[in-house]
């Protein structure tokens, strides 16, 4: 287990306004700090003496002794944070050095698929096998129980008419919420063939979705078991009739994980096989020109150029997401209006390397932000469009960024 020298100048002790004088100088950020998080439970006080470098009056951290404690019962934040890490120098110029990470909530049991409504000023996200949406609410700070039951939804989005879409496992399909409370269906099958589990969906200026279809949604835990003979349970031994609704447990899984494209026409396309693409695809975002898209497959960003009539090709590995030896795989991705592509990182037990990785359009590794929760998605919102917040494992967090998302959510 590695851990990272923490910075040097940053005690308590040294006032905001010096603090602001010698690093934020350089560049040139500032920003409004989070108001105070939503009620959780305090994580517990260790009874043992402080470890040596708490007692220097060294900042709490992920990776400190006592860790850091991201419950309401916290002490002040330390500028800068700790646990946001610049790699390069041109990360100086993205983050914000007078503000820290803030936890907004805790408590789900597979937390995914953040998305900012930008009308109602509020995150929504889906806490996968509670089977809900929730939603937390900027004017202050509530979460609430968005939707119930959401077909144990796991991406969404919203497109560029402010119009909420999510993938749907338990429905194998892809929705859209309109602006009247009504729902449309955008894609539910390919040649006749019901989809799997759609993973993640990205809405393009076009009016189309372009999604991933992975079979995790043909699960007893984030969905539903394929009807006996399908491809994820050809035996038959898992009954997904248990416990659920009437006409449940009658779907097959008859695809593989197959990249998708739905046409505003209706009509659903295949962008690119689980064969000819070597894997799965997981989760899906475009570059502020909608010239490349990326495709997350086995925890890795793989970066494809798109073609006048949406035909993708050329495809590049665009990282290995190795940091320190340290395999950071990504689930979620999102890019920012330079380009930069920000990752979630799920690093496992490797402590400290959890939580968000960020790249330079060339690949070149930026910085890091470090989580105590492996990190699954994340997103751009509030009301700048400057606050990411991030979806990691049973909590939602958040931080400022001196930077803007590319997609409207």
């Amino acid at each position: 287990m590695r851990h990272e020298p923490f910075p040097r100048g940053s005690t308590s002790q040294i006032s905001r306004r010096g603090a602001i004088g010698k690093i934020g100088a350089a560049a040139g950020l500032a920003a409004f700090a989070p108001d105070l998080l939503a009620a959780q439970t305090p994580q517990a006080q260790p009874t043992s003496a402080p470890a040596p470098n708490a007692a220097r009056g060294v900042p709490p951290s992920v990776i400190s002794t006592p860790p850091r404690d991201f419950g309401p019962a916290a002490g002040p934040v330390t500028y800068p944070d700790p646990d946001v890490i610049t790699i390069d120098p041109a990360f100086n110029a993205l983050r914000v050095n007078n503000t820290g990470i803030h936890r907004l909530f805790t408590g789900g049991m597979h937390d995914e698929g953040p998305a900012w409504c930008a009308q109602g000023r509020y995150l929504v996200w889906s806490d996968i096998p509670n089977d809900r949406q929730l939603r937390w609410i900027e004017d202050d700070n509530r979460v609430t129980v968005f939707r119930s039951p959401s077909n144990n939804s796991n991406g969404n989005t919203f497109d560029h008419q402010g119009r909420q879409i999510s993938c749907e496992h338990r429905g194998r399909r892809v929705v859209r919420y309109e602006h009247d409370g009504s729902v449309t269906v955008v894609a539910e099958s390919y040649q006749g063939k019901r989809l799997n589990s759609p993973n993640d969906v990205a809405a393009h200026p076009d009016g189309s979705y372009w999604f991933t279809d992975p079979p995790a949604g043909a699960s007893l835990y984030e969905g539903m078991p394929d009807a006996p003979g399908g491809l994820r349970n050809l035996k038959g031994l898992l009954n997904g009739k248990v416990g659920q609704p009437v006409g449940s447990g009658v779907l097959k899984g008859e695809l593989a994980s197959n990249i998708y494209r739905a046409d505003p026409s209706g009509r659903v396309d295949m962008l690119i096989s689980e064969e000819a693409f070597g894997g799965g695809g997981n989760g899906i975002t475009f570059s502020p020109d909608y010239k490349k898209v990326y495709i997350v497959s086995r925890g890795v960003p793989w970066v494809f150029d798109i073609g006048p009539d949406n035909r993708i090709g050329n495809q590049k590995q665009f990282s290995d997401l190795m940091v320190d030896g340290v395999r950071c795989g990504t689930d979620g991705m999102r890019t920012d209006i330079y380009g930069n592509l920000w990752c979630s990182s799920n690093a496992g037990a490797n402590l400290g390397y959890s939580g968000v990785t960020v790249w330079s359009p060339e690949g070149t590794l930026l910085g890091r932000i470090r989580l105590p929760e492996t990190t699954a998605n994340l997103t751009f919102g509030g009301a700048k469009r400057n606050r990411l917040f991030m979806t990691s494992g049973q909590s939602l967090y958040a931080l400022y960024v001196n930077t803007q998302g590319a997609a409207p959510g």
